[in-house]
């Protein structure tokens, strides 16, 4: 079975569950909901700022545990200190090690647009990112498809999230529609988990002018991210490099002070 194909069983138990204990009334009456979010997209764009979401994730499929130790209290202010534009927060428990609680808990202690990122395939999820302190989702195009995005970006744009749509191939820009704040093409497979980073240079002149435009997985070096920005790219989505590393926050440091430098 592939990656996604795993992943799809386990969110659809995970979605049955989350239904049981808590319905789509809920978190409507869930005063959290009212909050206004930061907006991700805006933050990409400011002059002065590096572009750099950085990911707290403690491990992943294709490399095990990146960092068992960092603790999500210490790294997430850190990130806001050391120069990142946004943080990330992989939610997802099995294959990446997050939680909910990962994401409350980075709320508590940054004011930086924090991405909630997982495996979204139902509206619960949406609600509760907002619930939870996210102020915008990441959709997968591969996971999804075109009127199952729509919707979801719908109701995320309705809860008042911003929306990034992860695409991967030529056929998925055909996807997105006008909920979508940000394109973010993935330079890694999520069926066979291989990179290529060519893929955001290819895919980066299919994509709508004016969106807002992100590269993830693959960004290994300042050299790198200068020739992303070069092409065209707002921001970078960085998560192993960071975290693979004993100082996360010192790593994500070094990063932006040689990147800066590039420019």
């Amino acid at each position: 079975m592939k990656f996604l194909e795993k992943m799809l069983e386990i969110k659809k138990e995970e979605i049955k569950r989350l239904r049981q204990s808590k319905s789509p009334e809920y978190y409507l009456n869930d005063n959290k909901l009212r909050r206004k979010a930061v907006s991700l997209s805006e933050s990409l764009r400011k002059p002065e700022g590096t572009g750099i979401i950085a990911e707290f994730k403690r491990k992943s499929p294709s490399k095990g545990i990146l960092n068992a130790v960092s603790d999500i209290g210490e790294v997430i202010p850190g990130y806001g200190k050391a120069g990142a534009s946004a943080i990330s927060v992989l939610t997802e428990s099995i294959y990446f090690g997050g939680s909910d609680e990962d994401l409350i808990l980075a709320r508590q202690n940054t004011d930086l647009p924090i991405l909630k990122k997982d495996f979204i395939i139902d509206e619960l999820q949406i609600f509760r990112a907002k619930s939870d302190g996210a102020d915008a989702v990441l959709l997968i195009a591969a996971l999804l498809g075109k009127e199952k995005i729509y919707e979801l970006a719908k109701t995320a744009a309705d809860a008042g999230l911003e929306v990034i749509l992860e695409i991967h191939s030529e056929n998925e820009t055909e996807m997105i529609n006008e909920y979508v704040n940000i394109a973010g093409i993935n330079n890694r497979n999520l069926n066979t988990l291989e990179v290529d980073i060519n893929t955001s240079f290819r895919l980066i002149e299919k994509l709508p002018q004016g969106l807002v435009k992100i590269a993830e997985s693959g960004i290994s070096s300042p050299e790198t991210a200068r020739k992303l920005k070069k092409a065209g790219f707002d921001g970078f989505l960085i998560g192993e490099l960071f975290m693979s590393q004993p100082y996360p926050v010192q790593a994500l440091g070094k990063f932006v002070k040689e990147f800066c430098e590039m420019l």
